[in-house]
């Protein structure tokens, strides 16, 4: 057996490489500097030149959340299938599985954070752009009966530009059957965390990315339903530059705190020990 297929990485240039990276520099998409990999790793994956927030891949993701080799993985073998037989959609999902390395574009299990077991999920935006198809429905709502049976808080981290069309209306139907699972766990005195990523948009914004009891997010995340070039189109009128970011949304009252990649650890830990005293 080939050991180093046991342990793919995600296809880009931050987690992934056949050559040594102590040396290897990328370019920032916002300000252009050449940083070294290792650099950008040790701060959190934000550029230290502008604060570039560069995208990060679920699992390394949930790594930067939890307790060191506490989080333990549920329904890792669920895959997508072609219900419909959309055209193409396998060579999609193919492609999809071969730039994350992962199944879908969601990774749900439960770990400790602050040694306080936790239920997390995490979406993946190398999978079809974070999609929600009837699998990453499935496997949070299953995640959901999880807390609620086992009375634990769930953390769960949005990257998503979407429903996936590809699945119709069956993709459509997992907003109501999440939310559905969201609230059947609210009802039983369970804790929802919310962390909203670039983007969160489309049905996942408008179902269970919203439903969160405390909703946080990263700073200049876009969040919002309609991409700004449709309403723009729709509206007919040019919007302000920080339409749908992160910042004016919580002046709308969306989000309660916008909470900077090196410290939502910490922060996380503290809302999950309050929670933990007084429930």
């Amino acid at each position: 057996m080939d050991l180093k297929k046991l342990f793919l990485k995600a296809d880009n240039e931050l987690e992934n490489s056949e050559k040594r990276i102590r040396s290897r520099k990328i370019t920032c998409k916002k300000c252009q500097n050449k940083t070294s990999v290792n650099k950008i790793r040790r701060n959190f994956f934000i550029c230290p030149e502008c604060g570039y927030y560069f995208p990060v891949r679920a699992r390394r993701r949930i790594l930067m959340l939890t307790d060191d080799r506490s989080f333990i993985e549920h329904d890792r073998e669920m895959e997508s299938r072609n219900i419909l037989d959309f055209p193409e959609y396998e060579e999609k999902l193919s492609a999809a599985k071969e730039k994350s390395r992962e199944n879908e574009g969601v990774i749900t299990g439960v770990a400790e954070i602050g040694g306080i077991r936790t239920c997390i999920f995490a979406m993946d935006g190398n999978f079809m752009m974070g999609s929600m198809g009837a699998v990453v429905g499935e496997k949070i709502t299953r995640l959901f009966e999880h807390a609620a049976k086992e009375m634990l808080p769930v953390v769960g981290v949005t990257v998503s530009g979407g429903a996936r069309m590809q699945e119709g209306m069956i993709s459509l139907m997992q907003m109501s059957k999440v939310s559905a699972a969201v609230k059947r766990h609210s009802d039983k005195g369970g804790l929802y965390i919310v962390l909203l990523t670039n983007p969160t948009t489309g049905g996942v914004d408008a179902s269970f990315a919203m439903l969160g009891d405390i909703t946080l997010s990263e700073p200049l995340a876009r969040v919002g339903f309609a991409g700004p070039r449709v309403v723009e189109k729709t509206l007919n009128t040019a919007l302000p530059d920080n339409f749908q970011m992160a910042e004016r949304v919580k002046e709308c009252g969306f989000i309660d705190a916008i909470v900077p990649r090196q410290e939502q650890k910490k922060y996380l830990e503290r809302l999950l020990k309050f929670h933990d005293i007084y429930k």
